[in-house]
């Protein structure tokens, strides 16, 4: 490893670190009762997401626990680059939703997108009550008509465009780009299925109650060890995605415990694919996953980036390892190393240690590392992964449902129970 890797890597390693999260947390409270402001919370709400609609109804039992100011913004939606596949995204939000509710007991949303008329009839109801108060119940009737396709009732005249305005520029200005989003002293919560760390830290504030384990989505907070109906589950993942390395060995637990089939089907990372990660959203992805790792208990943050050259040499190993009868051993050591031990995959040194700590042999694999071989399967996948409409990794596919996301592990162990929601794809 070079000396400047090296220093990334511990540089990486104390920004995720739980002390430095303690100090500035400690900073922005001391900071707060210096300035004399309230514990404030800001809320962006997108009118036409789906999980805002979910987020919303937890809004009133929140700010009935927590002895916070809670703030509520209107917001136009994520811009063009945060949604590189806009329509594939929003057929899948409104799958992805509605079984979310169904987990959670909340109300779901429509099987269609509401119109663009609609939509700005709900944004125009929802600024007037704004405008004169916040009452949370009077919104989530909003959303609630709006998602049942019923009446929304005439609102008198206000600046919309105006509210959304100043919605997404304090967004942008606080470093986010996404709908159902809340927002306290430094960090980001994103909709209900990060809403628990949020409640957690206001707890230790002595601001309310602790998060009770039914108000949370739950990691792999699954259904029972019944009978699986499906036995095969195709993971799509990548050695520079995060989100994979939190999912990989939980995931091949869960097809260990079922007794199925695990598919590893490697993707080049969104960055090689000519999808565009903006800095906002690196930030966010990579506290996101400092903060899911410690949940899980999974070490993390002293990484060395693969991106580039060392995820081609990784991927150029694929069907060594698997010739081996490795594979699952060689993913899992490969994203360890990377992300919680800060080897350099781009050095024959930090390779070896990847293959040796996999039980591999050093001295073959060397023979065989950086062919090219492994383009058209990677290929492949990209093309196995897109066609039921999905982009992002770690994503699933069991028979023909498909799932996205490291926190979504519940819904892949329901899937192969079928006991989910009716089994369709996120294609529009």
């Amino acid at each position: 490893m070079s000396f400047r890797s090296a220093i990334k890597s511990r540089i990486a390693e104390y920004i995720t670190s739980e002390t430095r999260l303690r100090r500035k947390r400690e900073t922005f409270e001391k900071q707060r009762k210096r300035q004399g402001h309230p514990h404030e919370v800001h809320y962006f709400h997108h009118v036409s997401d789906p999980y805002s609609h979910l987020a919303l109804q937890k809004l009133a039992g929140f700010q009935k626990n927590y002895a916070v100011k809670l703030t509520f913004h209107l917001i136009s939606g994520p811009p063009a680059w945060a949604t590189p596949d806009r329509t594939g995204l929003d057929a899948y939000a409104l799958m992805d939703a509605n079984q979310l509710a169904a987990h959670l007991g909340l109300s779901g949303v429509s099987q269609q997108k509401p119109s663009a008329e609609r939509v700005t009839q709900a944004e125009a109801a929802m600024a007037v009550h704004l405008s004169e108060s916040m009452d949370i119940r009077k919104l989530q009737d909003i959303s609630n008509a709006l998602w049942s396709n019923n009446e929304i009732a005439l609102a008198s005249e206000v600046n919309v465009e105006d509210a959304k305005a100043q919605g997404d520029a304090l967004l942008e200005k606080l470093g986010h780009y996404l709908g159902a989003t809340f927002y306290y002293e430094g960090e980001w919560y994103w909709g209900v299925d990060r809403l628990h760390y949020l409640e957690d830290r206001l707890h230790q504030l002595g601001l309310g109650p602790a998060p009770s384990s039914n108000r949370r989505s739950g990691p792999d907070q699954g259904v029972s060890d019944a009978r699986v109906s499906c036995n095969e589950i195709d993971l799509f993942l990548s050695f520079r995605s995060p989100y994979s390395y939190l999912a990989f060995n939980r995931t091949c637990e869960l097809s260990d415990r079922l007794g199925a089939k695990l598919n590893i089907l490697p993707v080049l990372p969104m960055v090689m694919r000519g999808l565009p990660v903006p800095p906002a959203k690196r930030k966010y992805i990579l506290m996101d996953a400092a903060r899911e790792a410690r949940s899980h208990g999974i070490p993390f943050g002293r990484i060395c980036d693969p991106l580039g050259r060392p995820i081609e040499r990784g991927y150029s190993l694929l069907q060594y390892a698997q010739e081996e009868g490795c594979l699952r051993e060689y993913c899992s050591a490969f994203m360890t190393s990377v992300w919680s031990e800060g080897v350099d995959a781009d050095t024959d040194n930090g390779l070896a240690k990847i293959i040796e700590a996999a039980g591999l042999d050093w001295s073959k694999a060397r023979t065989i590392v950086d062919n090219d071989d492994w383009r058209v399967q990677i290929e492949k996948n990209r093309e196995n992964l897109t066609a039921p409409g999905l982009w992002g990794v770690p994503s699933y596919r069991v028979g023909t449902t498909a799932i996205w996301g490291q926190d979504r592990i519940w819904a892949v162990e329901a899937a192969l129970q079928h006991t989910t929601t009716p089994i369709v794809s996120c294609q529009p």
